[in-house]
C-alpha cells in the first residue's frame, strides 16, 4: 500500500505519539508547565484528523489482518478523541507536571490501537497500553491515603481481565488457527464447547475491564481512590474504548443462544446493582462509580441489538454519556482538601453560593437519569430500541424498568444542591506530615496483615 496513504489513515496515533514524545522532552528540559498545553493540541489535532478521515470516507488497511480504518471507526475515534479534552482541560488544575498528558495520551494511544484492532495481538496491546497508565494515574491521587489500594485492586483485577482474555484467545486460535477478529465472529456460532468456552472468556475479560456484575468490585475503590480528572478518565475515556473494541470483535454478527443470556443477565444486573448501590453512597466519586456501572450494563445491552443500527447507537450513547460524566467533573467546585470534595454532603446548598455550577450538575444528573427530552433519554432510548427491534421484547423491557431505579440517586443530588440548606464547608486542606503519617499507618496496617 502507499506509504502516504498508510501515514494517513493512521494520522491520529500517530499524532498521539508525537505529542506523547514532546511532553516527555519538555520534562527532560525542566518545561514541565507547558506540557498540558501540548497535550491539549495533538489531542485535538488528533481528533480532528480522525473527524476528517471519516468525512473523507477514508477505508484503508495499514497493517494487513491486524489494523484497518474505515469511516465508522474514524469517527469514533474522533468522538472519544474529543471527549479526552476536557479531562485534560479539568486536570491542569489539579496536575502541574507531564506525568498526567503523558500517561493520558499513552492510555489514548491505546484506545485508539483498539478501535482498529484486527486480531486479538493488536487489541490485546491496545487494551494493555489503555490499561496500564491508567493503574499509575490512580496513583497520582497522592493527596489521597486510599489511592494506593485502590490502585493495587485495580491493577490485580485489571490482570486477571488480560489473562482471560489471552486464554480466551487461545482456545478460539486452538480450533480456527487463527488470531483474527473474524475468528471470533465466526466462533459465535460454533456448537464446539472449547470454542464457546473461548468466546465467553473474551467477552468475560471486556465485561471486568467495563465493571460489569459481578465483575465490577475495582470499580467503586479506583473511583473514589483517584483524582477527579483520574475518575473522568476511567468513567468516560476507558469505557468508550472498551464498549467500542468490543462493538468491533462482534461485527455485525448476530448473537446466539447462551452469549444472548450472558449479556442480557449481567448487564441486567449491572443496572439493578449500580442504580440500587449508588442509592447509598455519601461519595461523590462512588456515587459516579455505581452509575457507570450501570451504564455499562445499558451499553453492553446494545450487543443485543439491530447489527445494522448498533454501532450508530452506541457511538451516540458514549458521546452523551461521556459529555454529561465530564460536565458534572467540570462543574464540580474546587477545594483544598480532596477528601472533603468527594463528600455528598458538601453539594448542600450549592445553588446559594455557585448558582451555576448547580445548575450545570445539576442538567448532568437529570440527563444521566434518563429524563426526555435531555441527551441521556434519547441514548437510551437507542439503545432499547435496537434490542427491541432484535427482537428480544422481554430483554428491553427489564432493562427499561430496571434503569428507572436510578433516578432516585440523581434526583437526591438535584434535591441537595436545590433544597437543602447551605452546608458549612470549614475543612482545611491536610498537611503533609498528616498525609505522611496516615500513608505510614497504613503500610504498617498492611504488613501485619500480611
Amino acid at each position: 500500500m502507499n506509504t502516504a496513504v498508510v501515514l494517513r489513515a493512521m494520522l491520529p496515533e500517530h499524532l498521539l505519539l508525537l505529542g506523547l514524545v514532546l511532553v516527555l522532552v519538555l520534562e527532560l528540559l525542566g518545561r514541565a508547565r507547558h506540557a498540558s498545553g501540548v497535550a491539549l493540541v495533538f489531542v485535538a489535532i488528533a481528533a480532528l484528523s480522525a473527524l476528517a478521515l471519516a468525512a473523507d470516507g477514508v477505508s484503508a488497511v495499514p497493517f494487513a489482518g491486524h489494523f484497518s480504518i474505515d469511516p465508522a471507526t474514524a469517527s469514533a475515534k474522533a468522538v472519544v478523541l474529543a471527549l479526552a479534552l476536557p479531562v485534560l482541560l479539568i486536570a491542569r488544575h489539579e496536575f502541574h507536571g507531564a506525568e498526567f498528558p503523558a500517561l493520558l495520551m499513552s492510555s489514548l494511544y491505546g484506545i485508539a490501537l483498539m478501535l482498529s484492532a484486527d486480531s486479538f495481538l493488536t487489541l490485546f496491546l491496545g487494551l494493555e497500553l489503555m490499561s496500564l497508565p491508567v493503574y499509575v494515574l490512580v496513583l497520582l491521587a497522592h493527596r489521597r491515603i486510599a489511592s494506593a489500594e485502590a490502585a493495587l485492586k485495580y491493577l490485580v483485577l485489571g490482570g486477571t481481565g488480560s489473562a482471560m482474555l489471552l486464554m480466551g484467545a487461545s482456545l478460539i486460535y486452538g480450533s480456527s488457527g487463527s488470531l483474527a477478529s473474524s475468528a471470533y465472529t465466526q466462533a459465535l456460532s460454533s456448537a464446539d464447547p472449547m470454542v464457546r468456552t473461548g468466546v465467553v472468556l473474551v467477552l468475560l475479560a471486556l465485561f471486568l475491564k467495563s465493571a460489569i456484575v459481578p465483575f465490577h468490585g475495582w470499580a467503586p475503590d479506583a473511583y473514589e481512590g483517584a483524582s477527579v480528572p483520574v475518575t473522568a478518565h476511567m468513567a468516560v475515556l476507558v469505557k468508550a474504548g472498551v464498549m467500542l473494541a468490543a462493538l468491533r470483535l462482534v461485527g455485525g454478527a448476530t448473537l446466539g443462544s447462551p452469549l444472548v443470556e450472558i449479556v442480557a443477565l449481567l448487564p441486567l444486573a449491572s443496572i439493578v446493582w449500580g442504580n440500587l448501590a449508588a442509592m447509598r453512597q455519601a461519595s461523590l466519586r462512588r456515587l459516579i462509580a455505581y452509575s457507570s456501572i450501570a451504564h455499562a450494563g445499558y451499553l453492553f445491552y446494545a450487543l443485543l441489538g439491530d447489527p445494522a443500527t448498533r454501532l450508530q447507537a452506541v457511538v451516540f450513547y458514549v458521546a452523551a454519556y461521556g459529555l454529561l460524566n465530564l460536565l458534572a467533573f467540570a462543574a464540580l467546585p474546587a477545594m483544598d482538601n480532596d477528601t472533603e470534595r468527594d463528600r455528598l454532603d458538601n453539594l448542600q446548598g450549592l445553588f446559594h453560593r455557585a448558582p451555576f455550577a448547580a445548575l450545570m450538575i445539576g442538567l448532568a444528573m437529570l440527563s444521566l437519569a434518563g429524563i426526555p427530552p435531555l441527551p441521556g433519554f434519547v441514548a437510551k432510548f437507542l439503545i432499547f430500541r435496537n434490542v427491541m427491534a432484535a427482537g428480544h421484547i422481554e430483554y428491553a423491557v427489564a432493562g427499561l424498568v430496571a434503569s428507572y431505579l436510578g433516578i432516585y440517586f440523581y434526583l437526591r443530588v438535584i434535591q441537595l444542591m436545590f433544597m437543602s440548606p447551605e452546608a458549612r464547608v470549614t475543612a482545611q486542606p491536610a498537611s503533609r506530615s498528616a498525609l505522611v503519617a496516615r500513608r505510614r499507618r497504613w503500610l504498617s496496617r498492611c504488613c501485619r496483615a500480611g
